[in-house]
């Protein structure tokens, strides 16, 4: 729509005549129809724009505005400008218009347009004006809205709430086109459009005033305005029956100029209109004259102008009284004006205008609204600025308390305004905070020193948390952040700060100090510091003393080595040379060892070498001291000091009894050298380490390493070396004599060794003769010991002879007293040791145990007497059946749970569409009514009636009908346990049907997989029909991804929480609900929302209109750098959000449910083997479409609609949570589809990266989540399983479920069974043809007599009964086909048997005959059993044939066992050659069978009764919506009641409230060709238009309401008819279908068919 600005009287209206043009009487009709609809958008345009002034933001263009106000958001924002105190943000549904945007009306869109009736309400605007609400949610009466924004546009301005509404009539265009159009939607209305030009008047009648007085005084104003006199106006003015508030004298002038303009404006709006357009007698008086309401509009608007600029000159003046008094000025009519922040007042409201000056660049006035928002934010403040400086007091009481616990409350109320503090640190704030107070001059902290404080606390617990763990990039960062106010940080130091802070840390912490202090932290920064200082300072002298060493001069060493930054120890100005030759020999030897001509000598080497050559001089010194004492002693002859100096100075061990020899010795050696040479100098040389000399003067006892220039050292002196040597000497003689001395034994035991050697030297000579002569000497030994060995036998012999009595009887003795002390001492050591006795043979026989127990489930063949120990095992206790009992009976409830919550959600879903059918007016009010009620009586009486028979299962029933009911529990086995009858029905339906089906028969069958057997049944069958849906649908592998497969959509759904165990909610509720109430967190990657965000908070802080344009493409909006930084800021919020519900997802592989699992891997593995080229990638990225896309994302964007989160009745995700959620799942979908942002997301190409790093993450969870065990595996299941079990499988099914299956299986059973002997085919056969309810119950079951007999057998049909399923082929007596029951009952006899007569094999015990004893146990073994089966329930009991087999005597037992042997082993089950280890080893694996599904079923009893609560939990929620519709139903009701509606609703389904019209009862009769040209039928198939005159419809309405029948004749023969349900229509209106076939042939407009039922029989 294209607008353009006129002048004034410079155009004629639209469809004027002008040039006496000459137009007929249905041309002036169209002419004057076209003129109302371009008013009427005259006056659409005028309610937009003053709109927009209003609310700030931009409307849908005026020939829109109609239906974008249908939503009543913007009425709810404009009822929140003119009422704040009644209507909120938080009132207003859908304030942003997401969910109307993305799914058009609801039906609390209409509490928006009741929020804006009741803000007119509160204002006093009179209700003429007032729509309905239906006029505007079902745009029955647009019109009627804009008169309404009309009326109350003039009455705020009269209150001076808000600016005049604008009169553009005359001064927009609009296209022919859009006035057609709008004329067109007028006709529609049907209403006479109201006069928008008598709301003044009609505004001012209303008023309870004398009527005529007011016009009276009104009339009197404009006249005074027209004669332009001031005073006289304002005479008129104060009259009082012009009802005029605030009129001010002083302001009679601007009255009367701001009055005359504003009359003059009106009189030129007028003079535009078409004359002769409206007559006479139609015009208004007020059509030229100032109403009431704009005239007192106008004295507000000086009033407001008047105080504005009162304000705006104390503003300016800084006047801080004038300031208030202009605040507090009734024409303002500010709020919360008060006296004691009038300074806050004056500093917000300087600030602000000088901020407006700034950018307008010219001095501007604060508008009314701009000062009320700047009296707001200075209360704000002020009020802040007082809780502040009490929560500044109450933090320093509680400092000066010392209890830092308060200390930390204090400091953390938001009041405070402080930064973050950190609640495990709080002993470190109080003892802190309380120094620094202590500190202060006042004892006092104020806020700003807290602020301070607090913050570089905070900051220094950060820092001791890192140094706490260890985390060396985080101490870094911490001592980077600003606010912790470290001084002579250097970035290079960074490292050697955090090691040396760890390292004090470390000490602090163990000597008990928990954290550091700033000053701590600070002295470590600076002792770093300086420790660097110093040793770059000391490298580089280091540098210097090794330049000096190679340059030779001992001068310029020591300068260097004394050079204060090297820190040298002991450096001795007068050993200069010394160290110079040391240093130089040292360098030179490490050169020689490392082979670098470079290297230096380090600190610690030069250290060494200052060292060593201090202690060489020493040495050095001291033995020169005592060579010249020695030498004096000698020439003066003295040997007293000899001894003493030979100790002290040279160090040597001395012996006093030598004295006079070490003296005698030295002396001859010092004569030998003396020599007469007086020139002698008296210096000697030393030299030391073999390589340095050492010069010391004897007579100034000086010593230096310098050769002193021009002398000799002495040479008839003794040396040192020489003094040592002699000395040595001496020593070692004297110590050799004193050796001998001391050793006089010794040397007489070496000469006896010399001796006895020599005698064993000859010994040995001797030995070796013999030994040469050795066979010689033997024989003459032998000789000699034979003869004395018989001499003593014969002699000893004689003896025992003659004594024979007297030996036995003391051999006897003896060994008895032998015997007795043997076994007291033993007794007496097991009575002392008793305890420890019990403990090893316990010990012995649990060891026993434990290996028997591993040979039984470890050992490949078990041995017969392993097993026999626990054969017992194998029996059932009492609380074995109670745990039965009690699966069984929780498995009931669950399954009749499920169901009846499945239905509820069902009648509740169906509920909320007629909610927002009632609400758009397609149905009545009855039909919500009634379907409420039924809805009650579910809720309350529901699983009472599922139940009511279902206790007795058949019993329950007909008794000549329970063989019939026998053959379909037989059915329903080989069903369950056979999966391929069913994945092959399930592609036999259409999709629709067999997605009804799987819900309700197919999941019933498997009970909602309650237990272990029917998931791993369930889990059959969905591999089944998988493999069956890939082979037979799928032809290429991503039509897995773009197609919606059956069987992978019926898994999803049965593991989102069929059972009432929804893993999602464990999986994924604490992350969503922390996204969700982190309200800090706005994720939004549009550019384009991102870009019109910015615009207007723009325009709300400057209060002026952007020049930016609102409307840009995502191109344009990318081109300003703030929504570039808002983009990148929500990405990084993006991708930390994403991470954590990624940590959540991979952290939680196990939660995941194992069907889930396993279906990936079979979806995986059958691709693979369809698609052998398809890549791993690939086939992983279709995993991962089931894994996340299909099964956790619907629940990551919708969490409400998945459970999720709780959700309380009626209560809905914010948007920007649902943005937020909606952003997540959008990247993770990416990430697993290893799809990257590219196109329309390419501004979200920073992400790919992540992205494809992500995808790597889901690969290999993915990976993992393929990863399982087969289910037999999983659930220890075989084809024995239920040959063993303790109870039968029982399912809970309706009746109308058995008969629908029944029919299913015999209209696809040449598809499901196709060969003729399939045991199918026999069981339908044996079933015969569908029953129906009746005959399936047998008759009598119902009355027939009975009015209600239809409704009842409807009742009946849904009533649930439980199946106890059966093979009809397990083995009878006699029969021997089935081999897996004769195993079953071979092993139970075989357990009876072993158990009494032992053996160790099989073969050995059937032999062996019974003893009496084995036949007495056996029989008492039997009789147990009886009694334990005649107390065990019917469901539980086994077969007859088991029964009678273990009640036979023992041998017959035996005779039994090998007949079933022999039999078993021409099958190849066992082997004789083995002696039937098969059998033992499968008795083996059922007693570890046994135990396992104990265990599991414990582990049931615990997972049902969580799936029964989690039901019980669910059905509240359901009861929590009834409750909330039957509130907003009787709402509705009441409503009703008082404006006393027409309509016929029937409140109780009996009486009708009064003046209800009844629905005609008459029949319309239609041919096709007039439904033809009203649109309603489109087309009919094989039949020609021109034939269409030969069909008739005969529309007739049936006994229930909404119901008809619709009979079809050709040529007056009646050929077919139809029930159609009003309701169905609605449905699938409200689905979105435009097109239905009708008898399969005609094509009929839904719409336009909705639409002919209402007008002819609901008059709609």
């Amino acid at each position: 729509m294209h607008h353009e600005e006129l002048a004034p009287l410079q155009r004629p209206r639209y469809g004027s005549i002008v040039d006496d043009e000459r137009l007929s009487a249905e041309e002036m009709d169209e002419r004057r129809r076209q003129n109302i609809a371009y008013e009427y958008l005259c006056h659409l345009e005028e309610a937009k724009r003053w709109m927009e002034v209003c609310l700030e933001e931009e409307l849908p263009a005026t020939t829109e505005l109609e239906e974008g106000l249908r939503n009543g958001v913007y009425l709810a924002k404009l009822a929140k400008f003119f009422a704040p105190n009644v209507v909120s943000d938080k009132k207003i549904y859908d304030v942003e218009q997401a969910r109307y945007k993305r799914s058009g009306l609801h039906f609390r869109h209409t509490d928006n347009t009741v929020q804006w009736l009741r803000a007119m309400e509160s204002i006093g605007l009179p209700k003429i004006f007032y729509p309905e609400t239906t006029d505007v949610y079902d745009r029955k009466n647009i019109p009627r809205m804009i008169y309404c924004i009309h009326a109350l546009s003039l009455y705020l301005f009269k209150l001076g709430l808000a600016p005049q509404i604008q009169d553009l009539l005359g001064k927009v265009d609009f296209t022919e086109e859009e006035i057609s159009n709008m004329r067109k939607e007028l006709e529609k209305y049907g209403i006479q459009m109201p006069s928008f030009s008598k709301i003044g008047g009609i505004l001012a009648s209303e008023l309870s005033v004398d009527e005529a007085a007011l016009h009276a005084a009104v009339i009197a104003i404009n006249e005074a305005i027209e004669k332009g006199i001031a005073e006289q106006t304002i005479v008129t003015l104060r009259n009082p029956n012009a009802m005029l508030l605030n009129v001010d004298e002083e302001l009679a002038q601007d009255y009367q100029n701001e009055l005359f303009e504003a009359k003059r404006r009106k009189e030129s709006n007028a003079r535009l209109k078409v004359n002769g357009a409206i007559s006479e007698e139609e015009r208004d008086v007020y059509e030229e004259l100032l109403t009431q309401a704009e005239i007192q509009g106008n004295i507000n608007k000086i009033n407001i102008h008047i105080a504005l600029v009162q304000v705006n000159e104390a503003i300016d003046q800084q006047d801080e009284v004038a300031l208030m008094a202009g605040l507090n000025r009734t024409a303002l009519s500010l709020l919360e004006v008060l006296p004691q922040n009038s300074s806050w007042y004056l500093m917000q409201l300087c600030n602000s205008k000088e901020q407006k000056m700034q950018i307008a660049g010219v001095p501007n006035m604060l508008d009314k609204s701009e000062i009320q928002n700047e009296v707001s934010v200075a209360n704000a403040e002020a009020e802040a600025h007082k809780l502040k400086l009490i929560a500044v007091d109450n933090i320093n009481t509680t400092i000066r308390n010392c209890d830092p616990s308060k200390t930390l409350v204090a400091l953390m109320k938001p009041e405070a305004q402080l930064p973050v503090v950190h609640p495990f640190a709080a002993v470190f704030y109080q003892t802190e905070l309380f120094n620094l107070q202590q500190q202060n001059a006042v004892n006092y902290l104020a806020h700003d020193e807290l602020s301070i404080a607090v913050e570089m606390l905070s900051a220094v617990v950060l820092l001791n948390q890192a140094l706490e763990n260890k985390d060396l990039l985080m101490i870094k960062n911490h001592l980077r952040t600003p606010c912790i106010g470290f001084n002579n940080l250097e970035e290079e130091n960074f490292q050697r700060y955090a090691d040396t802070l760890l390292s004090i840390k470390s000490e602090a912490s163990s000597q008990g100090q928990d954290y550091l202090s700033w000053n701590d932290i600070q002295n470590c920064i600076d002792m770093v510091n300086m420790q660097i200082k110093e040793e770059n300072e000391r490298i580089i002298a280091i540098g210097q003393i090794n330049e000096a060493i190679d340059q030779g001069n001992p001068e310029k060493t020591l300068e260097t080595l004394l050079l204060p930054t090297a820190k040298l120890q002991d450096v001795k100005p007068v050993n200069a040379r010394h160290y110079q030759d040391v240093l130089y020999h040292a360098k030179a030897q490490k050169r020689k060892e490392s082979q670098d001509e470079s290297a230096l000598l380090w600190l610690d080497e030069i250290q060494k070498g200052i060292n060593d050559g201090n202690n060489n001089i020493k040495e050095a010194a001291i033995l020169a001291v005592g060579t010249s004492v020695i030498n004096k002693s000698l020439e003066k002859g003295d040997s007293q000091p000899i001894l003493m100096i030979l100790q002290s100075k040279f160090g040597l061990r001395v012996i006093p009894e030598c004295a006079e020899n070490y003296f005698r010795n030295l002396s001859e050696a010092k004569n030998m050298k003396a020599r007469e040479d007086s020139n002698e100098s008296p210096w000697i040389k030393l030299v030391m380490k073999n390589m340095y000399d050492y010069y010391y003067n004897v007579e100034t006892e000086e010593g230096t390493c310098d050769a002193p220039e021009g002398v000799v050292p002495k040479t008839s002196w003794l040396t040192g070396e020489e003094i040592q040597s002699i000395v040595g000497q001496v020593t070692a003689d004297y110590n050799r004599e004193q050796l001998w001395l001391a050793n006089e034994n010794l040397i007489v035991q070496l000469q006896a060794r010399a001796r006895g050697f020599l005698v064993r030297k000859n010994y040995q000579e001797r030995k070796a003769y013999l030994q040469s002569q050795e066979p010689s000497a033997i024989k003459i030994q032998a000789f000699w010991k034979g003869y004395k060995q018989r001499k003593s036998y014969i002699d000893r012999l004689k003896v025992l002879q003659g004594n024979v009595a007297a030996i036995v009887k003391i051999q006897s003795w003896v060994k008895m007293w032998l015997a007795k002390r043997s076994y007291r001492k033993r007794l007496q050591y097991f009575k002392d040791h008793n305890d420890d006795i019990v403990k090893i043979q316990a010990f012995l026989r649990a060891n026993k145990a434990r290996e028997d127990y591993r040979t039984l489930i470890g050992a490949e063949n078990p041995p017969l007497t392993v097993l026999r120990k626990f054969a017992y095992l194998l029996d059932q206790s009492d609380l074995d059946f109670q745990e039965e009992l009690e699966v069984t009976r929780l498995r009931e409830e669950v399954v009749t749970k499920i169901r009846s919550n499945q239905q509820l959600e069902k009648d509740l879903n169906l509920m909320d569409i007629k909610i927002g059918l009632l609400v758009k007016n397609r149905i009545t009010l009855q039909d919500v009514v009634l379907h409420s009620k039924k809805l009650n009586k579910k809720s309350k009486s529901q699983l009472e009636e599922m139940v009511m028979v279902d206790k007795q299962g058949i019993k329950g029933l007909s008794k000549e009908r329970r063989r019939k009911l026998e053959a379909y529990q037989h059915l329903f086995y080989l069903l369950q346990t056979n999966p391929t009858y069913l994945a092959k029905l399930i592609f036999q339906m259409p999709q629709n049907k067999s997605t009804k089906f799987m819900d309700t028969v197919i999941f019933t069958l498997y009970n909602y997989a309650s237990n272990q057997r029917e998931e791993y049944l369930l889990l059959k069958l969905f591999k089944t029909a998988l493999g069956e849906e890939i082979n037979s649908k799928v032809d290429q592998i991503q039509d897995i991804v773009t197609g919606n497969p059956t069987v992978i959509k019926m898994v999803v759904s049965f593991n989102r929480g069929a059972r009432g165990q929804n893993t999602l909610r464990q999986l994924l509720a604490p992350v969503v609900k922390e996204i969700m109430e982190d309200k800090s967190l706005i994720i939004n990657t549009s550019p384009v929302d991102v870009y019109k965000s910015w615009v207007n908070q723009l325009e709300m802080q400057t209060g002026e209109a952007s020049k930016l344009p609102y409307d840009v493409t995502t191109e344009q909006a990318l081109t300003h750098t703030e929504v570039v930084n808002k983009l990148e800021s929500s990405i990084q919020s993006l991708r930390a959000v994403t991470d954590k519900v990624l940590t959540t997802i991979f952290s939680s592989l196990n939660m995941m449910p194992y069907g889930m699992r396993y279906i990936a891997k079979v979806l995986k593995s059958s691709l693979h083997e369809k698609f052998p080229d398809a890549t791993e990638d690939e086939l992983l990225k279709i995993v991962g479409n089931l894994l996340y896309y299909r099964y956790m994302n619907p629940a990551i964007v919708a969490p409400d609609g998945f459970d999720i989160i709780d959700i309380t009745a009626g209560g809905q995700i914010h948007p920007d949570q649902r943005r937020n959620l909606g952003c997540v799942a959008k990247v993770l979908q990416h990430a697993a589809s290893n799809k990257l942002f590219e196109g329309e997301s390419e501004h979200l190409s920073s992400m790919n990266t992540y992205l494809s790093q992500t995808y790597q993450k889901f690969r290999i969870f993915f990976q993992a989540a393929c990863d399982v065990p087969e289910p037999e595996e999983k659930f220890n299941i075989d084809e024995y399983s239920d040959m063993v079990t303790l109870s039968k499988p029982v399912i809970y099914i309706s009746i109308e479920e058995i008969i629908n299956t029944h029919s299913l299986l015999l209209e696809h059973q040449d598809a499901i069974a196709t060969e003729p002997n399939d045991l199918l085919n026999e069981l339908l056969e044996g079933l015969g043809p569908v029953p129906d309810v009746e005959s399936f119950l047998g008759e009598g079951a119902v009355d027939p007599n009975d009015p209600n007999r239809a409704s009842t057998l409807n009742q009946l049909a849904k009533t649930e009964i439980s199946l106890s399923l059966t093979s009809k082929y397990e083995l009878r007596e006699g029969e021997d086909q089935d081999l897996k029951s004769l195993m079953i009952k071979t092993k139970r006899l075989i357990v009876d048997v072993i158990r009494t007569q032992p053996g160790n094999t099989l073969l050995e015990i059937l032999e062996t005959p019974a003893t009496a004893q084995q036949e007495s146990e056996h029989l008492k073994l039997a009789e147990k059993r009886a009694i334990l089966d005649s107390k065990t329930p019917e469901k539980m009991k086994h077969s007859q044939s088991i029964f009678e087999d273990g009640q036979l005597p023992l041998e017959q037992k035996k005779r039994k066992i090998q007949r079933n042997l022999r039999t078993l082993e021409q099958a190849g089950l066992v082997s004789s050659a083995t002696k039937y280890q098969e059998i033992i080893n499968e008795i083996a694996k059922d007693i570890r069978n046994q135990r396992r599904y104990r265990h599991h079923r414990k582990a049931e009893l615990v997972k049902l009764q969580q799936t029964l609560n989690a039901l019980n939990s669910k059905t509240t929620f359901y009861e929590e919506q009834i409750n909330y519709y039957n509130t907003y139903i009787k709402t509705c009701l009441d409503n009703l009641t008082r404006k006393n509606s027409r309509r016929s609703i029937k409140v109780d389904g009996k009486e009708e409230v009064k003046g209800s019209k009844k629905l005609k009862q008459t029949s319309l009769k239609y041919t096709a060709a007039r439904l033809h040209e009203k649109g309603v039928i489109l087309e009919i198939e094989d039949l020609q238009t021109n034939q269409f005159k030969n069909v008739m419809f005969d529309i007739t309405p049936g006994e229930e309401v909404g119901d008809f029948e619709i009979k079809a004749k050709f040529l007056g023969v009646e050929m077919e008819k139809v029930q159609l349900h009003f309701q169905d229509l609605l449905q699938m209106q409200y689905e979105g279908v435009a097109v239905m076939k009708m008898f399969d042939k005609a094509k009929v407009n839904v719409n336009l068919l909705i639409f002919l039922l209402n007008k002819k029989f609901y008059g709609k």
